[in-house]
């Protein structure tokens, strides 16, 4: 996998990406992640550099290094230990699913008028699209749409780290998220990717982030093919 060349240490990328396959369900609780030669030879990077992943990703609590045993998964939710909350796809993972995510586009687009992200961000803005495979068959494809500030952003910099780590990288802190759930028919394309039949209607998230001044800085449209699993919400009492 190649990693970006920009600021960021590689060792960081690599325990990013390491991370959200732990969240993710491809390294499941309880087994362990590749031998550290595996994963020098996948990113082709030098053994510090490995082993400064796989220790910070110790210190997080995420691994547990055993003499002779390999290193084991024994965390894999976000969530901090006194928050009863978690993400969807942790729900997921918690119940053995297999999560992959694929990002397949990021480029900046022209919006048209009178569409959303017109709305929210004028003529231009950056436009990133990805899909979700939940034990290999397609299950979500968002877009997201973000402010202009992230044009010079590819693909390379996304597999490393997540959305929200790069916005804060640009020192863009988010303060609040408004979700909104309908039911939609998917354009044609993404149907496709989905692998639904055409005119079939889906889930349909719409999710606004905002900073600390109350603008939009993040616009994303999700579809979830609720056919192969419903979404799941989880209320401790």
């Amino acid at each position: 996998m190649s990693l970006s060349r920009k600021d960021k240490p590689l060792y960081l990328q690599i325990k990013n990406i390491l991370k959200d396959r732990i969240l993710y369900g491809v390294y499941p609780i309880g087994t362990n992640i590749p031998s550290e030669p595996q994963l020098e030879k996948e990113f082709a990077v030098s053994k510090i550099t490995v082993r400064n992943a796989i220790q910070e990703l110790a210190l997080e609590g995420y691994l547990e290094k055993g003499s002779g045993k390999g290193t084991k998964v024994i965390r894999n939710t976000s969530a901090s230990k006194l928050s009863k909350w978690k993400r969807f796809t942790e729900i997921l993972v918690e119940e053995g699913y297999q999560i992959q995510k694929q990002w397949l586009r990021a480029e900046v687009i022209r919006n048209e008028v009178g569409t959303e992200p017109y709305r929210l961000f004028g003529e231009r803005c950056l436009s990133l699209e990805r899909v979700y495979n939940l034990n290999d068959a397609p299950y979500i494809h968002y877009t997201h749409y973000v402010t202009i500030a992230m044009e010079d952003l590819n693909l390379s910099d996304l597999n490393a780290q997540s959305l929200y780590e790069l916005l804060e990288e640009q020192e863009i802190s988010l303060d609040k998220l408004r979700d909104e759930f309908t039911v939609a028919v998917p354009s044609e394309q993404v149907g496709d990717i989905l692998r639904i039949s055409k005119g079939t209607p889906v889930l349909k998230r719409s999710r606004y982030s905002y900073d600390v001044q109350g603008n939009v800085i993040e616009f994303s449209v999700g579809y979830y093919n609720t056919e192969l699993q419903n979404y799941v919400v989880n209320y401790d009492v």
